[in-house]
């Protein structure tokens, strides 16, 4: 451990030997720091992520020069699926040790296969069309979109999620449980996905109250009694009868009786039976019809909003590899981010913020995206700034207050807390009788910098131009 204030190799007391710094809370801070790095670590070992990130966060509040934890926090996003995230954390860490930092494999890594790059932002992109098709109601359409996620990035643990949540709206337990088994194989203690297994499990859990009662077996015999004996007689055994001419006569009789009960009873009944099946097969026909013709409607409806979703898709894709597209937007910021760590060439650098910030609207963007931005940009400003002002300044003594105007803009926009820049502004736009953008910048300097010497001297000069706009 190094002193922050001279550098030197700390020792074991509470101050530091070679400047006399008293590090008791700077040590304390370090090794808060240290102590939540491993616990991630160790956390991220048996692959509980979320709490990985968790510690990994706390250990960066505690010491964000924490090279190592930066760098494990980026592993860590990039195994649950955000790679944006993790690409993030690995430009930050580039940017804090230029030399000797892991974190330059990994990003080459990601730089270096155009494929994956492509490949990462259609997983994006689709994720998003998957929240939007869930808010339009249009599920299957998710499903869809979401498979076609888990198959380019199947370590998404959002998209695992989502989809396990369609599956348990549509009361698929079993497939959303499969899901939510993959989230549990990538982060063992996510608390979403504990809560939706939660909810599965309950669902699957069978009703242990239901229990098939056993089937009491028949007699196989019929039991009497007769006097003092007990007669069994078999059942199914029909005892003979004597043959004889009253045994042909009750057959003939009962010949005629079948007759007529025939014709009278069973003749209609098998009459109407057979007209109820005919009637029967032709609604069973036009059902079948009906659901065929609906089969199809919908089909045909599919097809239109699949086309419609291709049409779509194609738009998109050319918005993402065309010459202004995503890609090429986000190639340009690690261009610049390059450019910078480099060669530490800040006109350049800025140029291609510039660039950036013409042809895309960075509020727009993604998170990940405006941070590196504003990393940039904080680490330009202040130096570029400085150049602008001097050059504006040396035009607006030459009475140049067009080539001042110009040069001081951009020296508040770099550094907005440039009060001598902001009152040369000021002052530019009053020479050159533009009263109301002189106005405006005035009031922007008591705004910002009130109770100063240059915020009163812009209210005097903002006094002098409202009498001057009155008279």
């Amino acid at each position: 451990m190094f002193c922050y204030n001279c550098g030197c190799h700390l020792s074991e007391h509470d101050f530091c030997t070679s400047c006399g710094a008293d590090v008791s809370l700077y040590k304390k801070i370090m090794c808060m720091s240290n102590r939540f790095y491993n616990d991630g670590l160790e956390k991220a070992g048996v692959r509980d992520l979320t709490g990985a990130i968790n510690s990994l966060r706390q250990s960066l509040k505690f010491n964000k020069n924490n090279i190592e934890a930066r760098n494990l926090l980026g592993l860590v996003y990039f195994e649950t699926g955000e790679v944006v995230a993790a690409l993030s954390e690995w430009v930050i860490s580039k940017n804090m040790r230029p030399e000797k930092n892991i974190a330059d494999d990994y990003i080459n890594m990601l730089q270096s296969n155009a494929t994956r790059l492509d490949a990462i932002n259609q997983t994006i992109k689709k994720y998003n069309q998957a929240l939007v098709y869930c808010n339009q109601d249009s599920k299957d359409l998710a499903i869809i979109q979401l498979k076609k996620v888990l198959s380019l990035n199947p370590k998404f643990i959002r998209a695992h999620q989502l989809l396990a949540l369609l599956y348990m709206d549509s009361e698929q337990w079993d497939r959303a449980e499969r899901e939510l088994h993959k989230c549990m194989d990538i982060d063992r203690n996510n608390t979403l996905t504990l809560r939706y297994l939660k909810e599965v499990e309950t669902q699957l859990t069978p009703d242990e109250n239901s229990k098939q009662t056993g089937r009491r077996k028949k007699d196989d015999a019929v039991r009497y009694q007769s006097d003092n004996e007990i007669i069994i007689q078999p059942l199914n055994v029909k005892e003979q009868k004597s043959a004889g001419i009253s045994s042909l006569i009750n057959i003939a009789i009962g010949l005629v009786i079948g007759l007529a009960v025939m014709y009278f009873l069973v003749v209609p009944a098998a009459v109407s039976n057979a007209n109820n099946e005919a009637q029967k097969t032709i609604t069973d026909i036009g059902n079948q019809l009906d659901t065929k013709t609906s089969r199809i409607q919908e089909l045909e409806t599919q097809m239109e909003a699949l086309q419609t979703e291709n049409d779509t898709l194609n738009q998109e894709l050319q918005g993402y590899v065309g010459a202004d597209g995503t890609l090429q937007t986000i190639d340009s910021l690690l261009a610049a981010a390059t450019t910078y760590l480099e060669t530490q060439d800040i006109t350049q650098t800025a140029a291609n913020l510039e660039t950036i910030s013409a042809s895309v609207n960075v509020d727009d963007t993604s998170e990940a995206f405006q941070k590196l931005y504003k990393t940039l940009l904080g680490l330009i400003g202040p130096q570029l700034s400085a150049q602008y002002y001097e050059t504006g300044y040396n035009a607006y003594r030459s009475e140049d207050y067009a080539t001042a105007i110009e040069n001081l803009s951009k020296a508040v926009i770099y550094d907005e807390t440039n009060k001598d820049a902001w009152l040369s502004l000021g002052n530019s736009y009053r020479k050159s009788d533009d009263a109301q953008n002189a106005i405006t910048t005035y009031d922007k300097i008591i705004e910002l910098f009130p109770e100063t010497e240059t915020a009163r001297s812009a209210q005097r000069y903002r006094s002098q131009l409202a009498e001057n706009t009155a008279q």
